[in-house]
């Protein structure tokens, strides 16, 4: 296991490099001289050649490997800017030495406010050991009180750290109609960016990602910040309409029409007008339905079911998928000219593994609004640290409703006022769902290349592989099956994979 020292290089350990006799050894010199540590990762906002100088005399002390991490910061003080630098630089350590790397956070080089950032990583993000030097006591281990871990450190991620991220980022502020999408990550606030612009134009969306993203309450918001909020959304599962019923769902049908037809029924298109249609896993739609729903889209009427009087109709189109309807087009199961209807306005949202940043914060939503519906007779729930740290690394497969169902397990059946890591364990489901593309079951001939599916499948799982290591080569190598390091080097330079 590799023991790991990330430290801000900070003015007195630069003294020390240039011989300043009350410096001593500096903190970080200090520190590898009373501790062993195999790495050392500096983050530098120090002059390149202080910098260098520094590495050159720090080692002629010690033998500890140094990585050298320069990190840009408009102000030693800048707290979005230093928690950027410091999450960065610790999951680069983990990718670079392992998962298993014994972590040591050091407090005393750099600023308050550099020290004040790496207790709350160690709090909320990941496991590490805090140090803390000076000539007179020398290097100790720095003892957070349970109180503050417990509860000060996840009151002040709640107030302050949503800010952090942002600070000094150039995003707007979010509307106040995207508020319920809990988030602080980059690739969040691009994508609420994009749909905040998206509301004000009358043309079709497709929204993109996997089950359990939010794509429904992403299609929500986009309708109230829009100018049709004062009007209908109306939600329709496409997947869950029998095939016979498709026409009549949509477009309504008159008294009498087919068996069963005992009064007359408006459909969602009729329901709609003036407001906004989402249709949910449009992927699911027949054929002969999307012939259907062309037509009305394009034409903007509709005719109900037994009845020959075309009615003018007034919706936005917000479509959903957790497929890529891409390739559905080219395995002819959706009309292309239908995709090019819908897909004018795009928006991609990412799993919740890709949202760094966000799950505390959708956790701390979802307990809230747990201790609500609980109600006042009763006693309300904290995550404990371990329990926390426990969410915020589960890969989650099922995404934001899988770790909505998680929460709800752990807070039912944990005792106690805090929900513990062993309540989250149990409530966890083992194992991931197998999702597959049919990639078996492709019909031969017309453009099948055997090659290209092979490709397509090794490229998938190496990189899994090493997104799921951290990008630690050696232990993405062990999870796919390769018996060396070497092998998985040839498979990302033969398949082209991005780290």
């Amino acid at each position: 296991m590799h023991r790991v020292l990330l430290a801000w290089l900070g003015n007195t350990d630069l003294g020390a490099a240039q011989g300043d006799v009350r410096a001593g050894d500096g903190p970080i010199g200090q520190a590898l001289l009373a501790r062993e540590f195999e790495h050392l990762v500096i983050l530098n906002d120090q002059p390149a050649d202080a910098s260098a100088d520094y590495v050159k005399w720090l080692k002629k002390k010690v033998s500890t490997e140094v990585h050298l991490r320069p990190a840009k910061l408009s102000s030693p003080t800048h707290y979005g800017e230093i928690y950027k630098a410091a999450t960065e630089a610790v999951a680069w350590s983990l990718g670079e030495f392992g998962k298993g790397a014994k972590l040591t956070f050091h407090l005393s080089p750099g600023t308050p406010a550099m020290a004040s950032i790496w207790i709350i990583v160690a709090m909320t993000r990941f496991e590490a050991d805090l140090i803390e030097s000076s000539l007179k006591a020398g290097v100790r281990t720095a003892e957070v009180p349970f109180e503050l871990a417990a509860e000060l450190i996840p009151s002040v991620v709640r107030r302050t750290e949503a800010e952090l991220e942002k600070l000094g980022e150039g995003f707007l502020p979010d509307a106040p109609e995207f508020s319920d999408i809990k988030h602080r990550s980059d690739v969040m606030k691009r994508l609420i960016a994009r749909a905040e612009q998206t509301a004000h134009y009358n043309v079709p969306v497709l929204i993109q990602g996997e089950s359990g993203t939010g794509k429904e309450l992403l299609a929500r918001a986009i309708h109230k910040s829009g100018a049709r909020a004062k009007h209908a959304f109306i939600a329709v599962n496409c997947g869950a309409i029998p095939r016979e019923l498709v026409e009549s769902e949509f477009f309504g049908h008159r008294k009498g029409a087919f068996t069963g037809a005992d009064r007359d029924r408006t459909g969602h298109f009729e329901a709609a007008s003036g407001g906004t249609l989402f249709l949910d896993e449009i992927g699911e739609l027949p054929l002969d339905a999307q012939a259907r729903l062309l037509r009305a889209i394009q034409e903007k009427k509709i005719v109900r079911v037994g009845d020959s009087q075309a009615r003018p109709v007034d919706v936005r189109i917000i479509s959903a998928t957790n497929r890529s309807l891409l390739h559905e087009v080219g395995q002819g199961r959706f009309r292309e000219d239908l995709f090019f209807r819908l897909a004018i306005l795009v928006l991609q949202i990412p799993a919740l593994r890709e949202r760094h940043g966000d799950i505390g914060l959708i956790l701390d939503g979802f307990l809230a609004r747990l201790n609500a519906e609980a109600g006042n007779g009763r006693v309300q729930k904290k995550l404990s640290p371990a329990a926390r740290n426990l969410l915020i690394n589960h890969p989650w497969p099922g995404n934001v409703r899988e770790l909505e169902g998680t929460l709800w397990r752990a807070f039912v059946w944990g005792k106690g006022p805090s929900i513990d890591a062993d309540a989250v364990r149990e409530s966890l489901f083992d194992g991931s769902p197998v999702r597959s593309d049919g990639v078996l079951a492709r019909p031969l001939g017309d453009g099948f290349s055997l090659e290209k599916i092979i490709a397509e499948v090794a490229r998938h799982y190496v990189a899994r592989a090493l997104h799921e290591s951290n990008n630690n080569k050696t232990q993405a190598a062990k999870l796919i099956g390769f018996s060396s390091y070497q092998r998985l080097k040839g498979w990302i330079a033969k398949y082209r994979v991005e780290a």
